[in-house]
């Protein structure tokens, strides 16, 4: 199953709780795994239907009545890996203190073991990170896509005094992750939020192609003058019709255009980029400022190394700048397989075209092998295990 977080207002750690719960997760089997599995006493999980903007959703509120539970990263970490919870779960949860840890040590200048969690730490943000897994694990969700992360604006109040919205561990945490501002006065973004998505989230964009299952809506706590204080979380499957010949993903194209470099860099810029994660790479002749003959290099890739080519770029060019843009690519269904031939087992590709007939083509590589090996002619090579597809397929 696929999840997809739409933070139309934001996220935090209530907010998701509440989205999960709001997809069919029973408030006291919730309560009582939770009460089993980990070595906390003195809480409770209160769940409530409440309206945003005329949207119903549930909103989680955590009552605790033991304040003794230490608010530093060493003893979170102790609370989590003692725990009876799965590996899984466990892990992820870890994951996520571990990367607000990291942007605290880093702000306040001190050692992650030594940071001591002012405003997220506690029972409520354990209950909320740690509930937040649970529910994860028991919805069968094995897959996180997110949407754009808005951000508010202004100030709030702190153990530190008054600082600047998002504040600077949500900004630290949402390092390399696609955000944009609002004019809204209030923080959308809370660091135990941005650190759940940035650790469970694959990608960051548009709503997959998926067949939509269930809707979850978590409430904030505070209704918004502009829009419903809510996160959105809607589950459901991949769009993998078998009798479908083709699929269509999202990628990025990088592209800058270069009058001024030596033509022998080229190939090894090409040989990196690939490294990188390209999927294609090209050299495009253009005629660019005062009619000077040069080259276009367009790079093909996902969104998750797009920074990795950008740099890339810049560091082995001589171009002082790149564009992207995002771009969707329509591609056959294919497999590798195995297959028998006169040279032994090799792997060859299988496509399903259009009309939904198969092709079978031998992969390059393969032929290049086996032409070094035997000292004979690649095209021998590639004739030779062709006439043997078109025997078998």
């Amino acid at each position: 199953m696929i999840a997809y977080f739409d933070c139309f207002s934001g996220i935090s750690g209530d907010m998701t709780l509440g989205a999960l719960i709001d997809l069919g997760i029973s408030e006291k089997w919730l309560n009582d795994k939770l009460k089993t599995s980990i070595a906390l006493t003195g809480f409770d999980i209160e769940v409530s239907s409440e309206k945003r903007k005329e949207i119903n959703g549930k909103r989680v509120i955590v009552h605790v009545s033991d304040t003794k539970c230490s608010n530093d990263y060493a003893s979170i970490k102790g609370i989590i890996q003692k725990s009876l919870l799965s590996c899984s779960v466990k892990k992820k949860s870890l994951d996520i203190f571990d990367r607000i840890a990291v942007a605290e040590a880093k702000i306040h200048g001190c050692l992650k073991e030594n940071v001591h969690f002012h405003e997220i730490g506690g029972i409520d943000s354990i209950i909320d990170i740690l509930g937040t897994m649970l529910c994860i694990e028991h919805l069968g969700i094995q897959k996180i896509i997110a949407s754009k992360i808005p951000l508010g604006k202004g100030f709030v109040s702190s153990m530190h005094g008054i600082i600047p919205v998002p504040s600077p561990a949500t900004v630290e945490i949402l390092k390399d992750i696609p955000v944009y501002g609002t004019d809204i006065d209030f923080e959308l973004v809370t660091p135990t939020g941005a650190a759940i998505i940035a650790c469970l989230s694959e990608s960051f964009g548009k709503m997959p192609k998926m067949k939509i299952q269930d809707v979850g809506y978590g409430a904030g706590k505070r209704n918004l003058k502009s829009i419903p204080n809510l996160l959105r979380i809607i589950t459901g499957h991949l769009d993998t019709d078998k009798n479908k010949t083709h699929h269509f993903e999202s990628l990025y194209l990088v592209e800058t255009c270069i009058d001024d470099m030596n033509p022998e860099l080229y190939g090894f810029l090409m040989d990196r980029l690939f490294q990188d994660g390209a999927l294609d790479v090209y050299w495009i002749p253009v005629f660019m400022k005062k009619n000077r003959p040069g080259t276009m290099i367009q790079v093909l890739c996902k969104e998750n190394v797009k920074k990795i080519i950008i740099e890339r770029i810049l560091s082995e060019t001589t171009s002082l700048g790149v564009r992207s843009y995002e771009v969707e690519r329509k591609t056959l269904f294919r497999e590798t397989v195995n297959m028998k031939s006169s040279f032994g087992t090799i792997k060859v590709k299988k496509i399903i075209n259009p009309d939904k007939s198969i092709r079978v083509v031998p992969e390059y590589e393969v032929c290049k092998k086996i032409a070094v090996e035997n000292n004979i002619a690649l095209q021998t090579v590639y004739n030779k295990i062709n006439n043997e597809i078109n025997e078998k397929f």
